[in-house]
């Protein structure tokens, strides 16, 4: 198996999964940065680098991430959500109730909902 073999990205990925959930948001960017790179098309890994710099508080990052994966999939209810929890920690919550409601009429969960505050002045 060659160092950048798919198998090796998926193991990176599992491996970022596991550090991100650990609290080490730096060293799953460090493994993710290789696999976006090799598949910059791959949803799943750019949402868990999206995630991983909101967690590491780099926020600017993390918006623009979650900005590509929107572009694509501008149903994306999950990446509608979580770039509003990014806008709103940088401060921007009018760009951020945008996305909440966005989020919250493609998928109606419960915490998209709240978040949303439908009824409210936006």
């Amino acid at each position: 198996m060659s160092p950048t073999s798919p198998a090796t990205h998926v193991i990176a990925y599992r491996a970022a999964e596991q550090l991100l959930d650990a609290g080490d948001p730096r060293g799953a960017l460090k493994l993710l940065d290789p696999v976006v790179s090799a598949y910059p098309e791959n949803t799943s890994a750019r949402l868990l680098r999206a995630r991983a710099f909101f967690l590491g508080a780099q926020l600017r990052s993390a918006e623009q991430e979650f900005q590509v994966i929107l572009e694509r999939e501008p149903d994306n209810a999950y990446a509608h959500f979580a770039l509003a929890r990014t806008l709103q920690r940088a401060a921007r919550g009018d760009e951020a109730l945008r996305h909440f409601r966005l989020a919250a009429a493609l998928d109606p969960k419960p915490d998209y909902l709240a978040a949303a505050r439908f009824g409210e002045p936006g």
